[in-house]
């Protein structure tokens, strides 16, 4: 595994970008960064961690929902500088309550940014703030 990951292309602030994808749909879900604790504790449990740049810390996707990433494979491109991870995804993606956090979407031509997919939870009974 350590080879594999020193052929891989963190930026300067040693991150690298995670496309998080749905495997069974190809439904892109989110894109979080990870550093290279994030990846190895990714690859060890088989659950997406990610590195928070504004809480500056590593974190398991889910831990305050339940809303995991059961992580089916992992792919990189041809430069080595992003990752592509399937998972199986548990209730929402998105910490507003959308399956993915690409739910708004603009149409070439329109006025505005549309909303094309129902809420599938509400965030404030999910994460109580």
């Amino acid at each position: 595994m350590d080879t594999l990951l020193d052929q891989l292309k963190f930026d300067s602030n040693g991150l690298i970008p995670a496309i998080i994808q749905d495997f069974k749909t190809n439904e892109v879900l989110m894109m979080a960064w990870m550093n290279r604790e994030a990846l190895e504790k990714t690859v060890q449990t088989g659950q997406t961690h990610f590195f928070s740049r504004s809480r500056n810390k590593l974190w398991l996707k889910g831990e305050s929902s339940g809303h995991l990433q059961h992580v089916k494979s992992i792919s990189v491109d041809c430069d080595a500088d992003v990752i592509l991870v399937k998972v199986e995804q548990v209730g929402a993606a998105c910490h507003v309550g959308y399956y993915s956090c690409f739910f708004r979407h603009y149409q070439a031509g329109g006025k505005e940014w549309k909303i094309n997919t129902k809420r599938v939870f509400e965030p404030e009974t999910v994460y109580k703030k």
